[in-house]
């Protein structure tokens, strides 16, 4: 693979300037993870299969297409890749398990999302890898953890979900239209588990700083997703009630969800009894706050369907931009629903730069991708470096991290090791 792209350097104040990360992940998760530490200024080597690279560089269409009009990687490969280093080994020969230990020795940081015990017959497992580098952080991203009776099952978001409880309180509810269990919008198993990754390899790097000692870090997607399901299941360890799907309501508050207006569709998400006075004198029917069937958040929920009985025609009685107006005028929360071209295109995300531009030298359009959300004071985050082609920094890695020599890359080259 060509060599173009070179990265530049992260800007010397980002919180993770100095650390290295050897990414040997692929999809979701494990990338999300790591261009998470990548946009907080981290040196991230992605170490790619020769040919194919990453599963999702061959995930669309939507695809980029190169400057001779040939398909590139696609859009859902430069959603969790920007920021990285790439080089493509051969992890099937002992020549390029031996580069990637090389690596590892000089890092901080190993992610990897490989099978159980895949890594250790590499001869890169965590064992392995911390004789060579005792403060070295590594991370294993699985479907189902390294322990338990389902730890060598693959992994997959959908799955996930389904096994989690996820899609248990997905989806419209039971007697309304196309009930049943569905999946998030996006891969939230993946996602979640990616930030779970980069919040415990943080804690792991403060804890390496005190003690000059690296650890293994377990995760796995089935832990994450059961952990996020925060309240649902909380409530059920508390009162034994099984959750079911409740559409687009909140199981324990209302009127939160989406109601019909004289022109169309809102949220309304009243969290509080105060916000609720204040509705209910907005809406025409201050009696409603006094009612003793409504007078509380608890009193809301145990008589929910008559609250709605009263409520659903007054909504409908005016248009959308009369209530989302008049109700944010009086610190009661309510929203449009839109779809993701009008998120993107609101006054409020132009003025917080939440789409990123990048560009990159083989390809002819601009890459757009949601930028970070991260608003440091005093150490910005770094998002100079575009994802990179495949194996675009083969030579620099090879040179500048390995020492190694033209003639050795060469050969290297050569023999299939590296692309």
């Amino acid at each position: 693979m060509n060599d173009q792209n070179k990265p530049t350097k992260t800007e010397t104040n980002a919180p993770l300037a100095d650390i290295v990360v050897v990414d040997l992940t692929r999809v979701l998760a494990g990338p999300w993870a790591t261009q998470l530490l990548a946009d907080m200024g981290a040196t991230v080597i992605k170490i790619e299969r020769p040919g194919t690279g990453d599963d999702t560089r061959s995930w669309g269409p939507p695809f980029y297409m190169d400057k001779e009009q040939n398909r590139s990687d696609a859009a859902y490969f430069m959603a969790a890749n920007r920021g990285k280093k790439s080089i493509c080994i051969d992890l099937k020969s002992k020549e390029g398990q031996g580069l990637v230990r090389q690596l590892a020795a000089n890092a901080d940081v190993i992610v990897e999302n490989f099978k159980v015990g895949a890594m250790a017959k590499m001869g890169l497992d965590f064992a392995t890898l911390n004789n060579l580098n005792p403060k070295l952080i590594y991370c294993s991203i699985t479907g189902f953890g390294q322990t338990g009776p389902m730890k060598d099952n693959p992994g997959y978001d959908y799955i996930i979900q389904a096994l989690s409880g996820m899609m248990s309180i997905t989806g419209s509810a039971d007697g309304e239209a196309d009930a049943g269990p569905m999946r998030t919008g996006v891969a939230i198993s993946d996602l979640i588990t990616g930030f779970y990754a980069s919040n415990a390899i943080l804690a792991a790097l403060m804890h390496a700083q005190k003690t000059q000692e690296g650890q293994h870090i377990d995760l796995s997607l089935l832990d994450s997703q059961m952990a996020a399901l925060i309240n649902q299941a909380t409530c059920w360890m508390q009162n034994g009630q099984t959750p079911v799907r409740t559409g687009s309501s909140h199981p324990n508050l209302t009127p939160y969800g989406i109601y019909n207006s004289s022109d169309g569709e809102f949220v309304l998400a009243i969290g509080n009894d105060a916000q609720f006075d204040r509705f209910c004198e907005f809406a025409g029917r201050s009696e409603l706050s006094s009612d003793s069937r409504f007078r509380t958040s608890a009193d809301r929920l145990e008589n929910r369907e008559a609250l709605q009985a009263c409520l659903v025609p007054v909504l409908a009685s005016r248009p959308t931009d009369c209530w989302l107006e008049g109700l944010a005028a009086i610190g009661v929360p309510a929203g449009p629903i839109q779809n993701i071209p009008e998120a993107f295109d609101m006054e409020q995300s132009k003025a917080r730069n939440m789409t990123l531009s990048q560009s990159r030298a083989d390809l002819l359009q601009v890459i757009k991708t949601p930028a970070s959300p991260i608003r440091f004071s005093k150490t910005p985050v770094s998002e100079n470096i575009p994802p990179p082609s495949l194996g675009a920094d083969s030579t620099e890695i090879l040179k500048q991290n390995l020492q190694l020599s033209e003639f050795e890359i060469a050969r290297l080259r050569k023999n299939k090791i590296v692309f």
